[in-house]
């Protein structure tokens, strides 16, 4: 028996990096999974990665009307929902001086928004006992230069999970918040545009001021979600564990 036998889960964002992450690990403690994105052929690929157990519904969290359609389909064909990470996000770079309206618009739509209307939709699936993951960030408690608006989103992300662990406890479903710290996924080079060398700078910046000298991976990441999706964290909620080589906590 698997950790999440049985279990329907969603996953935003689950197209790539700590969502794909996530989605395998769901599947192989047991979970049916459905991941969404709003890239048809990354989620082909990565259905046929997953395997087994996951459908793949193609959409764009931050238009309610996509986050109808996902929620319809999985009651349609599940009818509950016991798990759901609410993992789509992205980060910015730039500072102060250089942070537009559109960035701004763009970043907290797809950051705060997508996530509180994610969960808000899902609530009439959820199960007694569900359980909530939220992707938030180190940056909640760390001042890095260029990051401040994504930091900002995270820390409405973290400030949402404890609200939101109050509110639903008469319905004894718990909201947790994990909080990555570098890990190089897909979006560097996607959304961030950076090459090669700009990437391996960032691993090296990592490696200098994490204290166990590395970035993380997202199976590392998918790891401790997992554990917060699974009854291995049932006295949990309302908390934010930081997976992120102790960069945050020293």
């Amino acid at each position: 028996m698997g950790k999440l036998e049985n279990k329907i889960a969603v996953v935003t964002g689950g197209n790539g990096g700590i969502g794909l992450a996530a989605a395998k690990s769901f599947v192989a403690e047991g979970a049916f999974v459905y991941i969404t994105g709003r890239r048809q052929d990354e989620l082909d690929k990565a259905a046929l990665e997953i395997g087994q157990n996951t459908k793949a519904i193609q959409g764009d969290v931050t238009r309610l009307s996509d986050l109808d359609d996902l929620f319809d389909t999985v009651n349609r064909e599940k009818g509950r929902i016991d798990v759901l990470f609410a993992n789509a996000g992205r980060a910015d770079i730039g500072r102060l001086d250089q942070v537009s309206e559109d960035n701004y618009e763009s970043l907290f739509a797809l950051n705060v928004k997508s996530v509180l209307f994610t969960v808000q939709k899902a609530l009439p699936l959820l199960s007694s006992g569900a359980s909530i993951v939220l992707n938030g960030s180190m940056l909640t408690v760390k001042g890095v230069a260029k990051l401040g608006l994504t930091a900002a989103s995270k820390a409405a992300v973290r400030s949402l999970a404890r609200t939101w662990a109050v509110e639903l406890k008469g319905k004894n479903i718990r909201v947790n918040t994990v909080s990555p710290g570098t890990v190089i996924t897909p979006g560097y080079e996607n959304h961030l545009k950076l090459n090669d060398e700009q990437i391996q700078g960032i691993r090296a910046h990592a490696a200098q001021t994490t204290p166990l000298g590395r970035d993380g991976s997202p199976d590392e990441i998918a790891k401790v979600v997992t554990f917060l999706a699974s009854d291995d964290s049932s006295y949990m909620t309302g908390t934010e564990l930081f997976v992120d080589g102790g960069f945050s906590q020293v």
